[in-house]
């Protein structure tokens, strides 16, 4: 089921927390909205789900409009065939596990064995009909993130939102559920859109992600292609460590186009055209290579601070024209102050906006 919104806005006050939002969500993948605090993306999850009106726009949910600003038209939460996954899971504690994922089905009049047989069902599918009849008090925190999925998923609407579901799970078990939830998405064949400010946990999870900042979605795509080819500074470094260069002149040479850089050193250029007027360099960390100190053709730098973090080191590297974020797996033995030096390929240079 496919989801378009089209000039999606929505105001507090005179506070615009969505400026004008126009996307098409596809059917049956996982569209993780990402972004900081603030930027708007939960409150489109919450005008897609009825439980926010939009100050003007309109929403369309597998062809059915359900909200326009003109001519006015508004359809409630209950009738709109979507189920959330709240950041709270709200599960009721004075119920069973049983009682909790069954509360779809009994809004929807459906009772008797064919309720108990779809809750089981679903119980089974992610791991908890042992726990039917247990209290929803007595579960863990992923045991209870579960049941809250076994809710969304029971009552079979085609679009399941999630709200951050995996915020309040310790580092294993997120990473565990980011598996679980993508499993269970390929299994059932649903579309999921998924919020979350958490970068890793959108890019391990997501067939597409829709990038927000300041009420707009800035940048989307699948998860590599915005990360290799960020469109701005913003995505660049919101979606993991960039080293950004401003100070720079392209520049045609005998052996083809280089970015010059201050103090006299060059950096291989993959543009036949030069950049636009403001426009920025990107590097991301571990496209770098550290090399043996004078290696020909390469940037002479010391090191300034380096970290082991168990798969990798990350080095600090002060050069001519500022220090750069580098990563390596396999480092060797290098310490701050050894002198090193560091080369990329021209094709790990992205032009960026600011």
């Amino acid at each position: 089921m496919s989801i378009i919104i089209r000039r999606l806005q929505k105001s507090y006050g005179a506070q615009p927390v969505l400026k004008s939002v126009s996307e098409s969500f596809a059917e049956a993948q996982i569209s993780v909205l990402l972004g900081a605090s603030g930027c708007g993306k939960t409150t489109t999850l919450r005008c897609i789900a009825g439980l926010e009106r939009p100050s003007d726009g309109e929403i369309v949910i597998a062809g059915r409009t359900v909200y326009q600003a003109t001519p006015a038209l508004w359809v409630p939460p209950e009738r709109r065939h979507v189920s959330m996954v709240f950041q709270s899971y709200a599960i009721w504690p004075h119920m069973s596990v049983f009682e909790n994922v069954g509360l779809p089905l009994r809004a929807a009049g459906v009772s008797g064995a064919k309720a108990r047989d779809a809750v089981m069902a679903t119980l089974r599918l992610v791991g908890l009909d042992t726990f039917a009849e247990r209290s929803a008090t007595q579960l863990s925190g992923g045991q209870q993130q579960r049941v809250a999925l076994a809710r969304a998923i029971v009552s079979e609407a085609p679009v399941i939102l999630m709200d951050e579901p995996l915020s309040n799970l310790d580092a294993k078990l997120r990473v565990e559920m980011r598996i679980e939830i993508r499993e269970l998405q390929r299994r059932l064949g649903r579309t999921i859109l998924f919020v979350t400010h958490d970068q890793e946990e959108a890019m391990s999870i997501a067939d597409t992600v829709y990038l927000y900042h300041a009420g707009t979605v800035i940048q989307k795509g699948a998860p590599k292609d915005l990360y290799d080819r960020p469109a701005t500074r913003h995505a660049a470094e919101f979606l993991g460590r960039a080293n950004i260069i401003a100070d720079y002149e392209w520049q045609m040479g005998a052996n083809g186009a280089v970015f010059a850089m201050p103090g006299g050193l060059t950096l291989p250029a993959a543009l036949a055209q030069p950049p636009r007027p403001g426009e920025l360099l990107c590097i991301r960390p571990e496209k770098w290579r550290v090399l043996q100190a004078g290696t020909p053709g390469s940037i002479a730098g010391r090191v300034a601070e380096a970290s082991f973090v168990g798969n990798r080191t990350e080095y600090r590297i002060d050069t001519a024209f500022g220090q750069m974020s580098v990563v390596q797996i396999d480092a060797g033995p290098r310490r701050p102050g050894d002198a090193v030096s560091i080369e990329v390929a021209a094709d790990d240079i992205r032009v960026i906006g600011a």
